[in-house]
């Protein structure tokens, strides 16, 4: 797996961490970003499906 560097905001970061850890639904921030980032492919990829911009799968 790949490691990235990424400059987040301090108040970003704290709403993050308040999903992180023993009580939240998270186990790590790592594991917190990858569902984020997974998440807004995902909406992206529905928005582009909407208008027709997806190159179908053959």
């Amino acid at each position: 797996m790949t490691k990235i560097s990424v400059e987040v905001p301090d108040e970003l970061l704290a709403d993050l961490d308040e999903h992180v850890g023993e009580d939240g639904k998270f186990v790590n921030r790592s594991d917190a970003i990858r569902a984020s980032i997974r998440k807004h492919l995902d909406l992206l990829d529905d928005i582009d499906a909407r208008h027709g911009r997806l190159e179908s799968e053959e």
